[in-house]
């Protein structure tokens, strides 16, 4: 029998229960409005199930199992064997972990959770569907809404994902063997952290990329380090090749066909295709329209620094409003949203929201680069601190990278860091903080760092800038 359409009623109608959903739905039910969190599929969304969390746990297996077969030079001799099948099992359970304490953390807040997908009737309406046979639908009202829906990869045409050898971003974390050969399209962050973990996990690698470099738009002497690395783990790179189709291959495996803008074609051998161009914003299906939101040609919705929509008692955060397409500023975004609709003075600061890549070694950033600085009228103040001269880097057997320090050379306050590294995810955060609180060069550099710790190359660079470093040349 199917159930007939209810109305039910809501003061803020959260949709999508990802990073930007669930804490917007949190803090809007601290600020005790009645809030309802409307989700189709899994709490968490795409991060905490098929992107942060899931890759950062493959990123730690095979990281892990690399270095323990690598470490003769400290005198470990070891031979690891990984059972990929286990790792994923693991990785799932972590998973699992977390999507249920997202639940449990919604409830306990009293978040009314509702099962299903919403589309909009009108601006203050929305339309359940109820998954499953005979579930039927229902509708809500709200007062206020806050979408959320997020964001998927972007498929390319000739490399549709329900192919058994195309990989999504999805795909790739939930394989339960290791291809021989692993061709991966696109060199961004989301392919270069997977093209180094399925390298240390014994895949042969191979990124093509229409750019004339990996991880665009970051500085180049910061990709150079991690692509240098990656090809120390065997990764191979074709630069200024777009993917133009697959076919399959006399060896029983397939053949990844390239271009370039000149027309010359290439071809590699490989077992499974990656595709990582990047990602789109869920908005097909929410019927925006009806709601009168607008979104731009590639389905992004504008938003102002309150994270409301051209209508404003509907607000969008996290991917689907576009960059920084970031779990982190997802949440704050979510936070602002709540806040606002609660009538705080909230706002977002786009200034000191940091992004991290998870490659070998890592990437930290946050703020200007020097670059930056000075276009936006600074004369900037540069201090480096190399990891090959820390001490705790040392111990770790993990030198490449430095840290880069900005700041106004006149106030000295912090304009901005890049940090690639050991640790670089990590240490980031003292220089976000830094600039949210109007920190200068000197408060960092007089900070008392912990010795020997990686933390200290932040100190050092702060002191550099000001031409006081001690365990590097002043610049």
């Amino acid at each position: 029998m199917v159930v007939g359409d209810v109305t039910t009623g809501t003061e803020v109608l959260v949709i999508g229960a990802g990073p930007g959903g669930y804490v917007a739905a949190i803090r809007a039910a601290q600020e005790g409005l009645d809030t309802t969190l409307v989700e189709k599929d899994a709490y968490g969304g795409a991060c905490l199930n098929r992107g942060c969390i899931p890759s950062k746990a493959l990123i730690t297996g095979s990281g892990l199992a690399h270095e323990a077969g690598n470490a003769e030079f400290m005198g470990v001799h070891a031979d690891p064997a990984v059972d990929m099948g286990r790792m994923v099992e693991w990785k799932d359970g972590v998973v699992d972990r977390l999507t249920s304490g997202v639940e449990k953390l919604c409830k306990a807040n009293g978040v009314n959770l509702v099962p299903g997908t919403a589309s909009f009737v009108g601006e203050n309406t929305v339309r359940v569907a109820h998954g499953g046979d005979g579930q039927g639908s229902e509708t809500l009202s709200f007062e206020h809404a806050i979408v959320a829906t997020g964001s998927r990869p972007i498929q390319i045409p000739g490399f549709e994902f329900s192919e058994d050898h195309v990989w999504s971003s999805a795909d790739a974390l939930d394989a339960d063997t290791v291809p021989d050969r692993l061709g991966i399209v696109g060199g961004g962050y989301i392919g270069m952290e997977l093209a180094t973990t399925y390298a240390k996990l014994g895949a042969d690698v191979t990124v093509v990329e229409m750019l004339a470099d990996i991880l665009d738009p970051y500085e180049d002497d910061v990709k150079r380090i991690v692509r240098n690395r990656a090809e120390e783990l065997g990764v191979e790179f074709h630069f200024g090749e777009g993917a133009s189709e697959w076919s399959e291959a006399p060896d029983g495996g397939y053949l990844l066909h390239t271009e370039t803008e000149e027309g010359e074609e290439s071809s590699y051998g490989v077992d499974k295709i990656f595709v990582a161009v990047g990602r789109q914003p869920v908005t097909d299906g929410l019927d925006l329209g009806n709601a009168g939101i607008e979104t731009d040609e590639r389905g992004f919705i504008d938003t102002d620094d309150r994270t409301r929509t051209g209508v404003e008692h509907i607000h969008a955060v996290g991917d689907v409003a576009g960059d920084p397409m970031l779990a982190h500023a997802a949440s704050k975004e979510g936070i602002v949203a709540a806040e606002v609709i609660a009538g705080e003075p909230a706002a977002m600061d786009q200034q000191a929201i940091p992004a991290a890549v998870f490659t070998d070694p890592e990437i930290g950033t946050v703020g200007m680069t020097e670059s930056e600085a000075e276009d936006a009228g600074f004369d900037p103040a540069v201090g480096e601190m190399p990891f090959n001269a820390s001490g705790r880097a040392m111990t770790t057997g993990h030198t490449e990278g430095f840290v880069r320090i900005v700041a106004d050379d006149e106030t000295g306050f912090v304009l901005g860091a890049q940090i690639v590294g050991p640790e670089a995810s990590e240490l980031i955060a003292e220089v976000a903080l830094a600039i949210e609180m109007g920190a200068t060069l000197e408060d960092v550099a007089a900070t008392v760092h912990t010795h020997p710790t990686l933390a200290e190359a932040v100190m050092e660079a702060a002191e550099n800038a000001r031409g006081q470093a001690i365990h590097t040349l002043n610049r």
